[in-house]
């Protein structure tokens, strides 16, 4: 399956289905969901990372569950934005996840969306250093995933 931009993937989608937003880490995959009006990203949970064909069904599971018909991936853009090896890999993972689990998808900028979640975590949540392990993965796809819906919320008109 190829990859689309945001405003294609959210036309593709048929009427209340919603987004699943990736964060594919090496060792834990962080997953959110956005609501039926996509305006919302929440965290929704975490898998650990194995074989594609056992996470595109862990997904696709979630996706049929929850109703969601598309998916937002992180993609890890080089600082000053340039598409390096990280891009690369998750591109190639995106495509091969998209296809096994036949969803459309895009990929979007999740640069410093770790270190985000990380500095809420410390200053705003005070959890613990396991703690916040634990719950960093499915909180950076949140914040990737809202990133991406408020960038792509179609205009309102002015009245």
């Amino acid at each position: 399956m190829a990859l689309f931009n945001l405003t294609q993937l959210r036309a593709l989608l048929p009427r209340h289905a919603r987004l699943i937003g990736v964060d594919p880490g090496a060792k834990t995959i962080g997953l959110a969901l956005s609501d039926v009006l996509l305006g919302l990203a929440t965290p929704y949970g975490s898998l650990s990372r194995k074989k594609l064909s056992e996470n595109a069904a862990e997904i696709v599971a979630i996706a049929k569950r929850e109703g969601a018909a598309g998916l937002v991936v992180g993609l890890p853009l080089s600082m000053d934005g340039s598409f390096g090896p990280a891009a690369q890999a998750a591109r190639d993972w995106t495509l091969a996840l998209s296809a096994a689990a036949s969803l459309p998808a895009c990929l979007w900028d999740e640069r410093l969306s770790s270190a985000a979640v990380n500095r809420f975590l410390i200053h705003e949540a005070d959890l613990s250093r396991k703690k916040r392990a634990q719950a960093v993965d499915r909180m950076a796809a949140a914040y990737t995933l809202q990133s991406a819906l408020d960038a792509s919320r179609p205009a309102v008109p002015a009245s």
